[in-house]
């Protein structure tokens, strides 16, 4: 297998890294204190096609590959930078390129494309059900022609940046399928269109994710917002999980690889007791480690990322790029605020900010206990845990 780069791909990640150089670390700083979206960074890279990469050429996309898209997330937390802003703008479509209707296909994927359309909202996960989707209660009941909708939702990011909402739904209450992940449905929601039947409610976190708990009240919709066959949403999701995997990964490896680098750089010129702090093995071995872990979880997402490509089975090999990644990033954050003693803590140097930034991927989109139970079960055979 030849891990090396065609001239084409390195040619996209030096395109990518020039974009970005456009919006510095003081940029990204200043959105983070504001709680702000990086709006004027999305409507660049979208008008630059980057994150249209996904999408067939057919639909006015740019038809790459998986490592390809993958690629310019890495770059973009490479260069300092947070792709969460932009990333479901990739995977999120998804669903409705493989199930979706020819209307469907028609009305949005060129309007995405271009970046006219924004759909970068999700609405899965639910208070009670949390990592146990089956258990959702978000319900949408037949009425003649149409769905009327009621339920809640939470940990819904990038709402009041998105025209569109992909919803998931029960159809069949969960007492009454044969199989638990029967009965969902998943819905192609137009956000202005539906009023006041929608309202987001802001959570404040740690970092500057736009995320929110979401109401919905009797909203509803026609038979034709419905993504492909009522009743086999969940299969819908799980369509678009391996490629949220490899992409999340991808950003986490570039996470890393800024943590490596800041941390080395500054080890070589900080000073202390006549001598660079590089010197010395406590501040450069775990500089080193990280660095050898984020390389190891890069091979691990050239895989998935090959395998997704070929058409082939990646469940475990994207699962595990997400895991290696997310440990060697959160590693890395951790070697480079130690090597900055107390400025690491300072706003000044940035790091604090890509710190908390790489740790939320140690917990979404998957609990990384939740990819070792998945590795445990289907990859090992060993028994089921939960």
């Amino acid at each position: 297998m030849d891990f090396e780069l065609s001239d084409s791909q390195k040619e996209i990640r030096t395109a990518v890294a020039a974009t970005c150089a456009r919006f510095g670390n003081d940029y990204w700083r200043s959105c983070d204190e504001r709680n702000a979206y990086p709006d004027e960074f999305v409507k660049t890279m979208s008008e630059a096609g980057w994150l249209a990469a996904l999408i067939p050429q057919e639909y006015g996309g740019a038809g790459l590959t998986m490592l390809e898209a993958s690629l310019i997330l890495e770059e973009i937390n490479h260069s300092g930078g947070n792709a969460v802003a932009c990333h479901a703008q990739m995977y999120t479509m998804a669903a409705i390129l493989k199930h979706g209707s020819a209307e469907q296909k028609a009305r949005c994927l060129p309007r995405i494309a271009s970046g006219e359309l924004r759909l970068q909202s999700f609405g899965v996960t639910e208070p009670d059900a949390g990592s146990e989707t089956p258990r959702i209660k978000t319900f949408a009941r037949r009425d003649g022609d149409s769905y009327v909708i009621n339920g809640q939702k939470i940990f819904t990011s990038r709402y009041q940046h998105s025209d569109m909402l992909l919803l998931l739904t029960r159809t069949t209450p969960f007492d009454q399928v044969k199989k638990k992940t029967d009965g969902m449905s998943l819905f192609l929601v137009d956000i202005k269109e539906s009023g006041s039947a929608l309202k987001a409610v802001p959570i404040a976190t740690m970092v500057n994710h736009g995320t929110n708990q979401l109401f919905i009240d009797n909203l509803v919709l026609p038979r034709a917002a419905l993504v492909g066959e009522e009743g086999k949403g969940f299969s819908y999701l799980l369509s678009s999980l391996n490629a949220e995997r490899i992409l999340v990964a991808s950003e986490s490896i570039g996470d890393g690889r800024w943590f490596v680098e800041f941390a080395t750089q500054y080890a070589n010129q900080r000073r202390v007791f006549d001598r660079p702090i590089g010197m010395n093995q406590g501040v450069q071995f775990p500089i080193a480690k990280a660095h050898v872990s984020v390389q190891a979880a890069d091979l691990m997402r050239f895989n998935a990322a090959a395998r997704f490509d070929a058409g082939v089975s990646c469940g475990g090999e994207a699962n595990m790029a997400k895991y290696l990644a997310s440990e060697a990033a959160w590693e890395a954050g951790e070697a480079a605020m130690t090597t900055l003693g107390g400025y690491g803590f300072t706003k000044e140097y940035h790091v604090e900010r890509k710190w908390r930034e790489a740790r939320l991927y140690r917990t979404a989109p998957i609990a990384n206990n939740l990819v070792l139970s998945f590795v445990a079960e289907h990859l090992l055979g060993l028994p089921r845990s939960y």
